[in-house]
């Protein structure tokens, strides 16, 4: 079994900043993508950014370049969200996902409780 622990959501002004962490724990072999989607109210889930193990390719929403950038840390298999010049658009409860291998080579495809991020003056 994998779990997934998010940190960093809360309250901002508009044009500040957060950065979220997501930590992969349990039963993890590998990871093979890891990354980030968000659900505001009355919305479907989206995409907001994920990123690839191996060539740490990156993919964003278009409503997101320029202001978000992701990262991760394999050896911790922890990924970043650095969210920069947010906008009240961006409040939104934001969901950690992480798919790849468990120990006994069974794939997975995790999800975080969400987190919380609500852009407010």
């Amino acid at each position: 079994q994998v779990q997934l622990v998010e940190s960093g959501g809360g309250l901002v002004q508009p044009g500040g900043s957060l950065r979220l962490s997501c930590a992969a724990s349990g039963d993890v072999y590998s990871t093979n993508v890891m990354g980030w989607d968000r659900q505001a109210p009355g919305k479907q889930r989206e995409l907001v950014a994920h990123i690839t193990t191996n060539l740490r390719k990156t993919t964003y929403a278009d409503s997101v370049k320029g202001r978000f950038t992701i990262s991760r840390d394999n050896a911790k298999n922890t990924v970043y969200l650095q969210m920069n010049s947010l906008k009240p658009e961006d409040t939104a409860v934001y969901y950690c996902n992480a798919r790849g291998w468990t120990t006994i080579s069974s794939p997975f495809d995790s999800w975080g409780q969400g987190t919380q991020i609500t852009v407010s003056s």
